[in-house]
């Protein structure tokens, strides 16, 4: 909530008062309800992804979270009717196939963490398919700034009541932890800062690349998240890694095949990715 809070008030300084980018009025009422759907859908995933670590250990939850980019191509083409390669499709095989193999050899799996995990990664993908409609559809296009600056509004006031429910004590937590640590305020002000950074640099690279790809990106992240679980908790074992490395062995070339070759001129790109031309 501190997060979505910061974007909407970073997003509102830096466009009326700093003007980056131009302010952007919703156009429609189906306009309004994606936007609304996308704040929705946002909450659902932040809240079922830290309700499945409760049950999951993180390195298991990350490698669920690596079937992302499956969940975005099958979003994409229900919502977009957009289709990929066949090779495409063909990598993300070894993706899925590693994370039922962890799933067999997770030690503490958890059937109501593991469906929460699952439901947390399909809106998330969902999500990603969902702006990259908002960003790109050239009757409802807004910028990346303008988008942040309406969706985190409704996801604050998604996320206030779902606080409440599942930490009701949340602010007398937070008021001893700053008696004790004297820079824990700082540190939130600096987290919820990068956090609207790295909102915005999502929905950035979604406009200028496509969902699939932020996915495919995204699984790098997840890639350390395990390495350090593993680390640093040792809680999978021979079968889980073998899962683990079949589904980082069907991102690796899906994450080559997603990103434009560059145009030796200097003008953009060449082939089928236009889209990543500069805007001048």
């Amino acid at each position: 909530m501190c997060h979505m809070s910061a974007c909407a008030v970073l997003s509102y300084v830096s466009i009326v008062f700093l003007k980056i980018v131009p302010f952007q009025r919703i156009k429609s009422r189906s306009q309004f309800l994606r936007i609304s759907t996308l704040s929705l859908v946002f909450c659902g995933s932040v809240v079922g992804g830290n309700i499945s670590l409760r049950y999951l250990p993180v390195s298991f939850n990350q490698a669920v979270g690596a079937t992302t980019p499956f969940f975005t191509a099958v979003f994409a083409y229900m919502i977009t009717v957009k289709r990929e390669a066949w090779l495409t499709y063909g990598c993300l095989v070894p993706v899925v196939a590693g994370v039922v193999i962890a799933s067999g050899g997770e030690p503490n799996f958890h059937l109501y963490g593991f469906i929460m995990c699952i439901g947390a990664t399909a809106a998330r993908a969902f999500k990603s398919v969902l702006q990259g409609v908002l960003l790109s559809s050239e009757g409802e296009k807004l910028n990346s700034m303008n988008l942040l600056l309406y969706m985190s509004p409704i996801a604050v006031l998604v996320l206030m009541p779902a606080a409440i429910i599942m930490e009701p004590n949340v602010i007398d937590v937070t008021a001893t932890l700053a008696t004790e640590h004297r820079y824990l305020g700082l540190l939130i002000l600096v987290n919820s800062a990068m956090a609207y950074g790295a909102n915005l640099l999502n929905f950035l690279v979604t406009k200028h690349t496509s969902a699939l790809t932020l996915q495919v990106l995204g699984n790098a992240k997840g890639a350390v998240a395990v390495v350090i679980s593993i680390l640093l908790f040792r809680n999978p074992d021979r079968i889980n890694r073998t899962g683990f490395t079949g589904t980082g062995t069907g991102t690796g070339p899906r994450y080559r095949i997603s990103l434009p070759e560059p145009d030796l001129t200097g003008t953009g790109f060449t082939g089928n990715f236009q889209r990543f031309r500069p805007v001048p």
